[in-house]
């Protein structure tokens, strides 16, 4: 087993109105109920910022105290390595997925206390069939007994059906759609995909809002969205 490296993750939340909003997100998950543990985040289209939503999210967990692992099961095209800067031959999921690494050597430590990572890896030529693999199921289930919240970021769903096989493994989902650029019959038809997978949807994050422009989506999405989750 290698000693366990220390990656520097960039901060996502540039300014007071994200952090509020990611604390903000942070209590919705930790009021969402004890038995929601592993969290998948999916989109359903690429650019609408699944990844950063997430990892922020696993950022705030962890600084609140938990204890976090965040996973980046897009083994198609991840955004997170070359975003953060990492380099070297670092070993990630689709190494230990496909039996050439084990999991304590692909595990990375951040300069966060109480948060891990691990990284995508290289790209497979059978992401799908990785993800539904025993493996993935039997690591989840492990991880369940070390960490307080596993933030799982997979996928589009509107592209590729990687997250809805991720999904059957988790405890709820929250699916990330960017203002002004997806359509509501899309977006329907993405959640009911990921409802085949008998994986609740937590809610929806209404991400890349001009706030300036667009005071009224404060005031009704806040309120719109926030219940989305009781129905």
């Amino acid at each position: 087993m290698m000693e366990m490296q220390e990656i520097y993750l960039k901060n996502m939340t540039k300014d007071y109105r994200s952090n509020e909003a990611y604390k903000t997100l942070r209590t919705n998950v930790e009021f969402s109920g004890a038995d929601n543990k592993v969290i998948v985040f999916t989109s359903c289209t690429p650019n609408e910022g699944k990844s950063t939503v997430s990892l922020s999210l696993a950022q705030s967990l962890a600084e609140g105290g938990k204890r976090v692992l965040f996973v980046d099961a897009d083994l198609r095209k991840s955004v997170l390595m070359g975003r953060h800067k990492v380099n070297g031959d670092l070993k990630g999921l689709s190494h230990f997925l496909s039996g050439q690494s084990e999991v304590d050597d692909i595990i990375y430590k951040t300069q966060e206390p109480g948060l891990m990572v691990i990284f995508s890896g290289v790209v497979p030529p059978n992401p799908a069939e990785l993800l539904g693999n025993k493996r993935f199921s039997s690591f989840i289930t492990s991880a369940r007994k070390i960490y307080d919240y596993i933030i799982i970021d997979a996928p589009p769903l509107g592209s590729v059906i990687d997250s809805a096989i991720a999904a059957a493994v988790c405890d709820a989902a929250v699916l990330v759609i960017a203002a002004n650029a997806i359509s509501y019959k899309f977006a329907r038809v993405v959640k009911e995909q990921l409802e085949k997978s008998n994986c609740p949807i937590l809610g929806v994050v209404l991400n890349k809002v001009n706030m300036k422009q667009n005071k009224y989506y404060g005031k009704y999405y806040g309120k719109y969205y926030g219940e989305y989750g009781k129905k």
